[in-house]
């Protein structure tokens, strides 16, 4: 039987594998705020849902010892396939939170189930050199599936809801040079019509670059949000602030005065931060026909096109009925304080049937879900290596061996160091990287706007990723893993210094900033290949599928903890020493692959007899 082509399988198996992860952590936040659901609840829910993929290890040996790969692959697209139909079946209902988040938990659990299949799929189907030269293309269709559901299903939903309601709400705010004072808006001033639509105070506005100070801003956010309130557009939230805790209180707090007293700089920000803010437009809207008595109109207001340094910052989403209908809601502008150049966006207000667009996009997802078990039904290969481990005997024992036999690898220890501390450097910097580019310069940072930083990491930064992450695996299959992991150990560390350069010269020059994060995103794409066949290589054995999932789980750890501190160690010490700190976090990394055991023919097409 001829062998399928992994150009046939694995982009299209790492695409379906990415979408049900944005459904779930992403998508599913945006939704439920359309919906409706307040911040504090959607933080709450939507946060546990990212469990699954945390502790997936635990089941992991069930899909070496059960069935086959591929027919875990296949029954988890057609649970994927069978939770977001259940997604898009509840949503109209009474009670969708909670029957929806049931099944964005079955897809989940499902996801990661997926995860784990897939991944061994791909080690057990693929040889050495295959699976070096594909790591960086299973990446970018990974990325790919990113996109879309960050992208292209938002746009969808948003389609098809103004699609069903009334004509949507747009206008476009502009920004000047010349320096304009705030005042208080008039109202329409339009009587009812027997047309039911919207109607604003104005289609364009315009507003000066000039600064507000913090007072008066919060005067005019705090009477907006003031007067939606008392007039039903919108419900307030209890904000409950939390008590500090006997760690925070005992621990982080003294330790944190205490370093900040011996390596802490200066804080210049103190009076900066907060002190001014950017100018607000404001603009009133209304309907021009009652509702019925039992009728509810929701408008969701959002920018739809143009900069992202003008910010919708009140009446994102605003509730009209038979009560308020004739009264003004306000809808408030801010553009960011860093803003020095003439800019404009345009935002649009949808009041469609916002169940009914949902429900259609997740129907449409399921329905994709359907194609892709389909397809890889019939196209994913069939290799003699895919088969359980364990032909029933004794499966808890098996289940209890897969987890033993990972610690009894050969040189375990140098193994489980390696992929902890790999990442030590990146797992601080990736958290700090946009805040370092957004602060103002007052406070360390370069002042960058917030559509700055969004077309250097949303188009260059990708860009540079995704470039790296294909040629680190195209050279990893030429000349093995061994050969080039100094190589792509350098490559996914030296180019942090680049922020130690911005953080101490501050450069104003975009092309500077883009060309230096284009660098550390590059070198990030390329060093990472090395990480991830390397965990690939130390999983190599009876239990591989299990193995990896244990070492995806580790690496997930080792990210998870120093990130978890970085913030605060930042605010000690300050962007400048931070960036220093993360280099000298890189230099265990370098350590430690002098003690790996790495067959240097790995990676290596091998030569048919």
């Amino acid at each position: 039987m001829k062998q399928k082509s992994p150009w046939a399988w694995v982009p299209s198996l790492y695409f379906a594998e990415g979408i049900p992860y944005v459904v779930v952590m992403t998508v599913s936040v945006i939704m439920y705020k359309r919906l409706g659901i307040s911040n504090s609840d959607i933080a709450l829910y939507t946060s546990w849902l990212y469990l699954p993929w945390v502790i997936k290890f635990a089941w992991s040996p069930l899909v070496d010892i059960l069935k086959t790969k591929r027919w875990w692959i296949v029954i988890m697209q057609l649970l994927i396939g069978v939770g977001l139909g259940g997604v898009a079946l509840t949503i109209p209902v009474p009670d969708f939170f909670q029957y929806t988040l049931m099944f964005f938990w079955l897809l989940a659990f499902s996801s990661a189930t997926h995860d784990i299949a897939a991944d061994g799929f791909y080690m057990l189907d693929l040889d050495e050199h295959q699976q070096a030269y594909f790591i960086g293309i299973r990446s970018t269709f990974y990325r790919l599936a990113m996109i879309t559901g960050q992208g292209l299903l938002i746009i969808l939903a948003g389609f098809i809801e103004s699609s069903t309601g009334l004509e949507p709400v747009e206008f476009t705010v502009s920004t000047q040079h010349q320096k304009t004072e705030w005042h208080l808006p008039y109202g329409s001033g339009v009587t009812k019509t027997d047309e039911q639509q919207f109607i604003v105070t104005q289609k364009d506005i315009t507003i000066g670059l000039n600064k507000l100070e913090k007072q008066k801003a919060d005067s005019i956010k705090n009477w907006a949000n003031h007067q939606n309130i008392t007039n039903g557009f919108i419900t307030e939230q209890e904000v409950v602030e939390d008590e500090p805790g006997w760690w925070s209180q005992h621990v982080s707090t003294p330790l944190k005065e205490s370093l900040k007293e011996k390596f802490g700089k200066e804080d210049r920000s103190a009076s900066f931060k907060g002190a001014v803010q950017g100018n607000i437009a404001c603009l009133g809207l209304r309907l021009l026909k009652a509702p019925e008595a039992d009728e509810t109109i929701v408008l969701n207001m959002d920018r739809f096109r143009g900069a992202k340094d003008l910010s919708l910052v009140e009446g994102q989403r605003l509730t009209f009925n038979h009560n308020n209908w004739d009264k003004e809601a306000w809808v408030l502008i801010q553009a960011d304080p860093k803003l020095e150049e003439v800019t404009k966006a345009s935002f649009r207000g949808l009041s469609g049937n916002i169940p009914f667009a949902w429900s259609v996009t997740f129907f449409i997802l399921a329905g994709l879900f359907v194609i892709f078990l389909i397809y890889h039904r019939f196209f994913l290969p069939r290799p003699a290596a895919d088969k359980p481990i364990s032909e029933g005997e004794n499966m808890l024992m098996e289940f209890w061996e897969t987890f033993v036999s990972f610690f009894r690898k050969e040189n375990f220890w140098i193994g489980f160091v390696f992929i902890l501390v790999f990442r030590l450097g990146e797992s601080q910097l990736v958290k700090l990287a946009s805040p370092f580019l957004l602060d103002a310069r007052e406070a360390g940072g370069l002042g960058l706007t917030t559509g700055d930083v969004g077309l250097i990491y949303g188009t260059i930064g990708i860009l540079f990723l995704t470039l790296g992450g294909i040629i680190g695996g195209y050279l990893a299959s030429r000349n093995g893993l061994k050969y080039w992991i100094w190589w792509m150990t350098l490559a996914i560390n030296l180019p942090n210094l680049t922020y130690v350069y911005l953080s101490y010269f501050t450069p104003e020059s975009m092309w500077i900033v883009a060309c230096s994060v284009a660098v550390e995103q590059f070198g990030y794409g390329f060093g990472f290949t090395a990480y991830m066949l390397y965990l690939i290589y130390f999983s190599e054995g009876k239990s591989k599928t299990a193995h990896y999932a244990i070492c995806s789980g580790l690496m997930a750890f080792g990210m998870m903890i120093p990130g978890m501190i970085s913030g605060w160690l930042q605010e000690i010490i300050g962007y400048q020493n931070f960036f220093i700190w993360v280099m000298i976090c890189t230099i265990p990394g370098f350590l430690i692959i002098r003690f790996l055991k790495i067959d240097p023919q790995f990676g290596i097409k091998k030569s048919e007899e």
